[in-house]
């Protein structure tokens, strides 16, 4: 079904009871999990495809008519690659929030129109003054209650809610009142599927640029003190 991101027996390397890392001299992977990048990009770069092509599989699932105005509620790493993939896909006001000031200040940076600190302000309340109709796409990219909580929230009646974020919780309510009333369509994402080419090719291009996601550098010998 070209789905293989979803296949029962898919298995992901670090993950426990699944593989190993791949902090290791060497290790044998099957062919179709290497893709070449020709020297198209640096190895920093090829490192952060991964959390790249997961932000742009988020956005395509996500991105479509009338979604020029969307929030991305968590702005890590995850977050910060469905800001960058989501202006290619034609976002033009971007809502960011963290509990992490640094990481809003990098949203800033990268051309965020509103960024906040739920720790700090009533982001709901500040977020449906500035756009009274609602947002069109929300990018939940925290795996929190409350942050799913706020989506329902600042949506527009036929937005969609796109569940990036993994909880800890095996499960999550929603509320229906807000789900129902304004007919909002969730779609879940889990990891990535058919996107990793294009993230190169996008990369190669110069038409995304991730480089501003690195924020420290380390030695292979200070490995333990970069964790």
């Amino acid at each position: 079904m070209g789905r293989e991101n979803t296949c029962r027996k898919l298995q992901f390397l670090g993950t426990p009871g699944q593989g190993d890392g791949c902090l290791c001299e060497y290790m044998v992977m099957p062919e179709e999990s290497c893709l070449v990048i020709n020297d198209k990009l640096t190895l920093i770069q090829a490192a952060l495809c991964e959390p790249f092509t997961i932000g742009l599989y988020s956005a395509k699932q996500g991105q479509g008519p009338y979604s020029d105005k969307i929030a991305i509620l968590g702005s890590g790493t995850i977050g910060l690659s469905c800001m960058t993939a989501a202006k290619l896909l034609g976002a033009k006001k971007i809502y960011m929030t963290d509990k992490i000031n640094a990481r809003l200040a990098v949203a800033k940076k990268q051309g965020a129109v509103w960024t906040g600190n739920p720790d700090e302000s009533d982001i709901v309340k500040e977020i449906n003054k500035l756009a009274s109709l609602g947002i069109d796409v929300v990018y939940e990219c925290a795996g929190q209650q409350s942050t799913i909580d706020q989506a329902l929230e600042i949506l527009r009646p036929g937005g969609r809610l796109v569940l990036v974020g993994i909880p800890r919780e095996n499960r999550i309510s929603i509320s229906i009142d807000y789900a129902r009333r304004k007919e909002v369509t969730i779609v879940n994402i889990r990891r990535q599927n058919r996107s990793t080419p294009e993230s190169i090719e996008l990369l190669a291009a110069k038409k995304a640029n991730i480089d501003f996601l690195v924020t420290h550098k380390f030695a292979f010998k200070d490995a333990i003190k970069a964790f």
